[in-house]
């Protein structure tokens, strides 16, 4: 599954704080966003989920990546969307993020 250039999202970071990637998770269907980056670039500080469905047979809501930005530059983070059952992903997503010195 290729990434087209339009598909890319930009993140701005200061280098030594903390920024965070929000994506929406339906874990009703079995759907878990995993991310994959290089833990030189950043250390993944969070992983919270929110239930915004009130529904009590509904399981659906975002997910937030907190990272803390480790070295200045331009580095990508790429999440795929599992599925338990699959061994391919459904979905991805990749983010650029410039990271600047404070």
């Amino acid at each position: 599954m290729g990434v087209q250039e339009s598909d890319l999202k930009s993140v701005t970071a200061k280098r030594g704080s903390t920024f965070t990637i929000q994506l929406w998770e339906d874990r009703t269907r079995g759907e878990q966003w995993v991310p994959d980056y290089d833990p030189a670039l950043f250390a993944l500080t969070g992983d919270d989920f929110l239930r915004t469905t009130s529904n009590n047979a509904v399981d659906s809501g975002q997910r937030n990546f907190e990272f803390e930005a480790l070295q200045s530059g331009t580095h990508r983070i790429e999440f795929s969307k599992r599925m338990a059952w699959k061994y391919t992903a459904e979905d991805r997503r990749v983010y650029l993020v410039n990271v600047q010195d404070s």
